[in-house]
């Protein structure tokens, strides 16, 4: 019963309020989001301008929707109200990439890898001509070594993972989406990722968000972190964070980065004890 009570109301006849676009530079733009589950607010009016040409990392304490964010901005998720701008354009006039955690299922398990990788190519219609051009460019740029005409159970979970990601790049993506790409993978192949994620990006400029658990990981990548707080989820603080690309194990010891981390730290921990 509370679950209804409590459910918003929206007035179809109330006109919805006058759309304020971002700064320049900004990429996606957010305004009024709402997102009830059971009644209870997630979001409830929640404005986010995203910057074009930038990775920006969503952070925040446990329960606090950092992947539902994502997901309803990715269309994923259905949202309650509020509106989502890409460069101006609504999702359905925007192309975008989505890496998933869950690679395993990410993956088309009955094709071969190659024809997973190939998939949004050939639903865009491209010829047979344009598609292996496409392909021998994400090998080359992945330094793929593993077979690509294996079926995705045949090969490890860092290399299903590299698969996933070159099929989000395959179309050229706006915007990438990243759902915790790393956090099924051992740290050899966490750190492989990260820097062909970084080439790409300085290659490409491809806007991308990226959602992790792991406060070294989000600042490594970012140029600035979303820091968010408990629900109903606010927008704690968004921290620029600017040494050069392409960053590397040394950059963990410059006193940049320690700084950075520390203050995301801080920030985090006062939202968590909220």
């Amino acid at each position: 019963m509370n679950a209804v009570l409590n459910a918003p109301v929206y007035d179809a006849d109330v006109p919805a309020p006058e759309f304020n676009p971002g700064p320049a530079g900004t990429h996606i733009t957010i305004r009024g989001l709402t997102k009830y589950f059971a009644g209870w607010p997630l979001y409830e009016n929640f404005d986010l301008d995203i910057p074009k040409h930038k990775i920006v990392s969503v952070f925040g304490p446990n329960g606090c929707g950092k992947s539902t964010l994502i997901n309803m901005i990715a269309g994923l998720v259905p949202i309650d109200s509020g509106e989502i701008l890409f460069d101006g354009k609504s999702l359905k006039d925007t192309k975008i990439g989505y890496v998933f955690q869950n690679y395993r299922e990410a993956m088309f398990p009955w094709m071969r890898t190659i024809d997973n990788i190939a998939y949004p190519l050939k639903l865009e219609g491209k010829s047979k001509a344009e598609v292996d051009r496409r392909m021998a460019e994400l090998v080359a740029s992945f330094d793929v070594k593993f077979d690509l005409h294996r079926y995705p159970y045949e090969l490890s979970g860092g290399q299903q993972q590299t698969a996933s990601i070159m099929r989000a790049l395959a179309p050229n993506p706006e915007v990438l989406f990243l759902d915790e790409p790393f956090s099924a993978l051992d740290f050899e192949m966490t750190l492989f990722i990260r820097e062909k994620l970084q080439e790409v990006f300085m290659q490409t400029g491809t806007t991308m968000m990226l959602v992790s658990h792991d406060l070294e990981e989000a600042v490594y990548l970012a140029d600035q972190v979303l820091l968010l707080t408990k629900r109903p989820t606010k927008v704690a603080q968004i921290l620029p964070y600017g040494d050069p690309r392409p960053r590397t194990t040394a950059t963990l010891s410059e006193p940049s980065f320690i700084e950075a981390k520390k203050l995301c730290l801080e920030i985090f921990q006062r939202e968590v004890r909220r």
